[in-house]
């Protein structure tokens, strides 16, 4: 895929959602160096999207002075949830009660309640995590109940489809998912969905944040 500059990438999602509508742009850094972050963010991207924890938490500690806002795009196991709830801003991938109290406890009472985003397997696929769209409205409750959290919305990755119609079927799904979580959680935003290959049709379909990194830093080392 051709890399395309952060102000091209801007224009493009701007158009995709045009106007009256707004949909954030969440940098990828997943496997990138802090100095290729460190570049972006001279741009004016301040949004950076990790799946491993600990590579997070060195980014974050090396790049602590550029005040950059950090998601957790990858999925969390229990037993690091509590670095995940001190270094992140974000989690995107809640989709579990256990993982809800353990961020919970760990969230420093010094710092702004951990938002936080359910992440929804919406089309059932074994490789993948997330929970079932029936689960939802009870996972939402739990996270809502929590003082330290902040429920912000849904995520999800839906399935690499070849036929353009499935892909943005699962995008619909995912909005009228969203549309109900907001019946009953009035205060929610974000429905994070989106690549660098398909974050048009998300957009079209609702999204409000697109998580692109190969368009931005190109294909990711392979170590």
């Amino acid at each position: 895929m051709q890399t395309v500059s952060l102000v091209t990438l801007q224009n493009q999602i701007a158009a995709a959602a045009g106007p009256g509508r707004e949909a954030r742009l969440l940098a990828v850094s997943k496997l990138q160096p802090a100095s290729a972050i460190a570049a972006l963010a001279a741009q004016g991207q301040r949004a950076f999207g990790e799946n491993y924890v600990q590579e997070a938490a060195d980014k974050v500690q090396a790049l602590a002075a550029l005040d950059l806002e950090w998601h957790l795009i990858g999925h969390l196991q229990s037993n690091k949830a509590d670095i995940a709830a001190r270094i992140f801003d974000w989690v995107q991938t809640v989709d579990r009660d256990k993982l809800v109290t353990a961020l919970a406890r760990h969230r420093p009472a010094g710092l702004a309640p951990l938002n936080v985003l359910i992440q929804v397997n919406i089309d059932d696929e074994d490789s993948k995590h997330g929970c079932q769209p029936a689960e939802v409205a009870d996972l939402a409750a739990t996270i809502a109940a929590q003082e330290r959290l902040r429920l912000r919305g849904l995520m999800a990755i839906p399935a690499p489809f070849p036929e353009a119609e499935k892909r943005r079927a699962a995008f619909q799904r995912m909005h009228e998912l969203f549309t109900g979580l907001t019946a009953h959680h009035p205060h929610v935003d974000t429905l994070s969905m989106g690549m660098s290959g398909d974050y048009a049709d998300a957009i079209a379909a609702g999204s409000t944040m697109v998580r692109v990194g190969t368009a931005l830093f190109g294909q990711r080392p392979t170590s």
